[in-house]
């Protein structure tokens, strides 16, 4: 079944496999977009579909160094050459919306940005710079009524150019503990008005985001990554954390998206999301399922036998094996990758793996 052609709503997918977002950090100017960024997505076209980096709505959203955005022409004139160097190898690829929130530095930020959250709680720890090396987290301002208006309409508009770029939809980042998470997530929202206080609460502004993007470029274009035992970013589960998410993806799947993908992060050493909540969120989403966490060809094709997903991600291994999908058909030894260079500018550890099979 991995290697089966399938479909994703109106998608037509040469394969089960999908390339899951990974933050590379290689927009180094103005965090826009470039030819190599095309290169290394276009060299990994054979999964079946592409997930982008983590992509900032928002000049708020970028609380990293060299991540790339997606709220002004020239970022979607830069991701229109990522589009077409896909599609020019059969591929489809959705972008990733992610606003950091509260993680963040402004060093990292671009004139007049500002790092916003549910509430003004400091994260905790430290977070690379260029200019300074390790710094901590900036404090956040916490989000009025206006703030989060805002928000929502950047989302949209970020996703309406996503289209106008050429990709095949997008996906918003619910997970890892960013913005939209930050909401979901009771440790991180202490807010007492309507964002807070309650399960209903805490998912208002995810659902707010959803129908705005899906009010801009309709709901089978848009998908959602979930995580609701992820401990990234001093997330962490919480009292009625699965019948949270279990009523959140009821509500999406009335919405008619795209996709809902469920991240565990137990294969990097977070506690696992519990089977049952997995099979909960799986039967209350009636549409297309993706699993992501740790799955390589045999557990991946034991996932989709047992009806547990329609589609499998894979992360790491997509970085140091452009050709993945023909490796995994075949049963070939995978190419290890090189740490040290996952987040560093340039080609080296980003385009440079070599393709043998494809």
């Amino acid at each position: 079944m991995l290697f089966d052609p399938t479909t994703l709503r109106s998608l037509t997918l040469r394969n089960r496999v999908v390339m899951s977002p990974m933050t590379r950090n290689r927009a180094i100017e103005a965090n826009t977009p470039n030819a190599l960024m095309a290169d290394y997505y276009a060299q990994r076209a054979g999964a079946g579909l592409i997930i982008t980096e983590g992509t900032s709505p928002s000049p708020n959203g970028l609380g990293y160094v060299r991540t790339p955005g997606l709220y002004n022409a020239a970022h979607a004139a830069g991701w229109k050459l990522v589009t077409d160097a896909v599609h020019a190898k059969g591929g489809k690829i959705v972008i990733q919306l992610m606003h950091t929130g509260r993680v963040g530095n402004l060093i990292n930020m671009p004139a007049g940005a500002e790092v916003i959250s549910p509430t003004a709680t400091v994260l905790p720890g430290e977070i690379h710079t260029d200019a300074k090396g390790m710094q901590p987290h900036s404090a956040p301002r916490a989000m009025t009524q206006a703030d989060i208006d805002h928000a929502v309409a950047e989302f949209a508009a970020s996703a309406q150019l996503a289209i106008e770029a050429g990709f095949d939809g997008v996906e918003l980042h619910g997970a890892n503990g960013y913005l939209i998470e930050q909401f979901l997530n009771g440790n991180v929202n202490q807010r007492t008005d309507g964002y807070g206080g309650s399960a209903a609460g805490r998912n208002r502004f995810a659902l707010e985001v959803v129908r705005a993007v899906a009010n801009r470029i309709g709901a089978g274009k848009v998908g959602i990554r979930v995580s609701p035992h992820g401990v990234f970013n001093a997330t962490g589960p919480f009292d009625g954390v699965d019948e949270q998410y279990i009523a959140l993806v009821k509500e999406l799947s009335a919405i008619g998206l795209l996709y809902v993908h469920e991240l565990d992060h137990s294969a990097m050493g977070a506690p696992p999301v519990p089977a049952a909540t997995k099979a909960a969120l799986r039967e209350a989403f009636k549409g297309p399922f993706i699993l992501a966490g740790g799955f390589d060809r045999t557990t991946g094709e034991k996932a989709l036998q047992a009806g547990q997903a329609d589609l499998i991600a894979y992360g790491r291994p997509f970085i140091s094996n452009p050709d993945l999908v023909e490796r995994m058909k075949k049963d070939v030894a995978l190419t290890a990758p090189d740490f040290s260079t996952f987040y560093t500018p340039g080609s080296k550890g980003y385009t440079d793996y070599p393709a043998q099979l494809s």
